[in-house]
């Protein structure tokens, strides 16, 4: 009977059944979708393999431990177990430790970059000190050619921040004098020290250009010489002929401006309205036509007074001028071709003159006749 109770509760509350026991229909593929799913399935397991195979054969491919470097020495062959140790570096328990001045790379001990570049400037340094002195020595006798390595290194502070006790700048000093061995001259003096010098090559590229001008002119002075002085003769001979050629042209138009001044004045004094001179004061002339710096060079008036001398229309005499006995030049008038020209314009000149007065004379009348009519 209490059995019959409780299937008679259970049927007949159907709310007290938890709703999440049931699963969801779609939660398993169906027939159709279950192939899907196993492609699906086999690509990503294909794309895991070949990844964990790209990362752990190049990216971070499984290493072997290192063989000690006693190994090398023994007869035996290497082992299949271990790598060799790498060249500049040192193995001991499968451990790689490498030599001062290389850093471990993946199975190679390579040359420290950092340290590389430092000894590179201590040797440019070096080499720029000893070069510069025996330039010096070379162009003007002054310095040294051989310095020793105690006075090298005295005279070069130590490089970047390290202290000169420090081991790694020490070691990059031993770097640096290897370098500086093989570019520098080296030699041991009576003491058994070591000393450098700048190979002769090398120091001409630190010479001052004047320097090296200098010394050029010196070896190839039976060239320079002859090719100076033609050069000094060829230059001399173009200014003077430019010269003469500028003084030939300068006398010429001082020769026509002395024509013209005498040929007006002489056909102006001889009209009968004037009464001025038909002769020139000739150091007057001269003063007025030349530019004060051409007055400096007495060749030029020379070269006037030669072309007037040989000219016939022009007369040359002395004459007392305000009690001074003075050179004068008188333009001959008789005989001249010109003057007819001179005469024909002095004719229209005065005819145009005339005739402007007489057409002001005609005006006047005139004007006067307008003022008189009425203004309104």
């Amino acid at each position: 009977m209490n059995r019959a109770r409780e299937r008679k509760s259970k049927t007949s509350s159907p709310s007290l059944i938890p709703m999440g026991i049931e699963p969801p229909r779609d939660l398993l593929p169906s027939k159709h979708d279950f192939p899907k799913l196993l492609l699906v399935l086999a690509i990503s397991t294909l794309v895991a393999c070949f990844c964990n195979l790209f990362f752990t054969s190049f990216v971070n491919p499984p290493t072997k431990p290192f063989c000690d470097s006693n190994f090398i020495h023994s007869s035996h062959s290497f082992s299949d177990d271990c790598e060799p140790c790498p060249t500049h570096g040192e193995c001991y328990a499968g451990m790689l430790e490498c030599f001062k001045g290389y850093r471990k790379h993946r199975n190679l001990c390579v040359e420290d970059s950092e340290i590389s570049e430092s000894a590179r400037k201590i040797v440019e340094r070096v080499e720029f000190h000893l070069c510069e002195e025996y330039a010096q020595f070379m162009c003007y006798e002054t310095g040294s050619i051989w310095v020793s390595e105690d006075e090298l290194w005295n005279r070069l502070e130590p490089f970047g921040d390290v202290s000169s006790d420090n081991a790694l700048y020490n070691f990059t000093k031993e770097k640096a004098i290897e370098s500086i061995g093989k570019s520098l001259e080296l030699r041991l003096n009576s003491h058994g020290m070591k000393e450098y010098k700048c190979p002769d090559s090398l120091a001409e590229h630190y010479k001052p250009y004047a320097c090296r001008l200098r010394q050029w002119i010196l070896r190839h002075i039976l060239l320079v010489l002859p090719v100076f002085a033609m050069l000094v003769l060829l230059t001399t001979l173009f200014w003077n002929v430019r010269r003469k050629l500028r003084i030939s042209k300068r006398v010429e138009e001082l020769y026509n401006q002395v024509c013209e001044i005498l040929e007006d004045n002489a056909l102006t004094a001889k009209s009968a309205n004037d009464e001025r001179e038909p002769w020139v004061v000739a150091s007057r002339l001269r003063d007025h036509l030349l530019l004060p710096r051409e007055r400096k060079d007495p060749l030029l008036w020379k070269k006037v007074e030669e072309l007037v001398q040989e000219d016939s229309r022009v007369d040359r005499y002395p004459k007392l001028v305000k009690g001074e006995s003075k050179e004068v030049w008188e333009w001959q008038v008789e005989g001249s071709l010109s003057a007819s020209k001179m005469k024909n314009k002095r004719d229209a000149s005065k005819t145009a003159v005339k005739e402007g007065m007489n057409l002001n004379y005609q005006n006047q009348p005139i004007m006067k006749a307008e003022h008189k009519e009425p203004l309104f």
